[in-house]
């Protein structure tokens, strides 16, 4: 028998691909109905990171960029996945696929691991969760799934690869978060952070991630992104929506989102004429408005941008 004092133990702090939603070197599961844009959530953030963008609501500075790993089950590459990842504006040449033409991959697949290591990818997506999990294993049986998640989270601590599951949700709306994924709720134990995404029954365009499970930090705040077929994908960022809210499809009374507020603010600042921005900028920032969401809300406004000497200027339309 071998025993460990908790002395001995180097304490390590988490690193995060996206603080607080996905962590390094864990499991984050990512689940939501049929339809309501978990796929393209999931890809669009794979476009930042392929990239060296920030991800929504974090004013850091670019990184590199890295390498992703994207596995799915449920769409062509080359008809569906392909189109997908350029309509987000992703590197396709740091987005790997690993051939499953003559034998099909699972989560407790030892070439998960390999190409892990040889492509150095920093985010492994599996999509759909029941297509991965192996003919032989029950997904509603918890002596099935513990083993199986137990070395997946190896290889995530392993290699310190951010993996995101995406997973579906079952019928029972009445049941709470945490219980409407598909299978054992042994899954969401598992896993270290739990992300919703549904759709504003209000605002049909409006799709938005919630935090339904954090493990390793507090949970961070609804984050928004449009879909609609004139305009494509956009994020919109913060938003104000109770996870509840979210899944039973209702809308309690809140306060204005961030954006909205943005457009207000800009329009009665521009309204006697023309402002620099940056001082649009720094008056915003005292509302806690974001850069990211300054820019989404002048786009919302209609607002025009000109440089006059080294400087830009904003200006409402006539």
């Amino acid at each position: 028998m071998k025993l460990i004092k908790m002395d001995e133990i180097q304490a390590e702090q988490v690193c995060w691909l996206w603080f607080p939603y996905i962590p390094y070197g864990k499991i984050t599961l990512v689940q939501g109905d049929p339809g309501d844009g978990k796929t393209t959530f999931v890809l669009a953030v794979a476009a930042l990171l392929t990239n060296g963008k920030p991800m929504p609501e974090c004013e850091d500075t670019a990184a590199e960029p890295v390498t992703v790993i994207y596995q799915t089950a449920e769409d062509g590459l080359a008809d569906t996945i392909k189109p997908r990842l350029e309509e987000v504006g992703a590197d396709c040449s740091r987005v790997v696929v690993i051939d499953e033409s003559e034998q099909a991959l699972t989560l407790s697949d030892s070439r998960i691991e390999q190409a892990i290591i040889k492509t150095k990818a920093k985010l492994l997506i599996l999509d759909p969760l029941q297509a991965y999990l192996g003919i032989d294993v029950d997904m509603h049986r918890a002596n099935e799934i513990r083993p199986i998640f137990k070395a997946l989270a190896g290889v995530a601590e392993r290699t310190g690869c951010a993996v995101v599951i995406i997973g579906h949700m079952n019928k029972m709306s009445a049941a709470k978060g945490l219980y409407r994924g598909l299978g054992s709720i042994d899954i969401a134990a598992a896993v270290r952070s739990i992300l919703l995404v549904g759709r504003d029954r209000e605002s049909p365009n409006t799709r938005i991630m919630a935090h339904l499970k954090s493990s390793l930090a507090p949970e961070g705040c609804p984050i928004a992104f449009q879909l609609d077929n004139d305009n494509g994908f956009r994020w919109v960022g913060a938003y104000d929506i109770s996870v509840d809210d979210l899944l039973n499809g209702t809308r309690a009374e809140r306060e204005p989102t961030k954006e909205s507020q943005a457009v207000s603010l800009i329009i009665e600042m521009l309204r006697d004429g023309e402002m620099p921005c940056n001082e649009i900028y720094s008056r915003l920032a005292e509302y806690g408005i974001g850069r990211r969401t300054a820019e989404n809300a002048k786009q919302s406004a209609g607002v025009r941008a000109r440089k006059k000497g080294a400087a830009w200027y904003w200006t409402l339309p006539r």
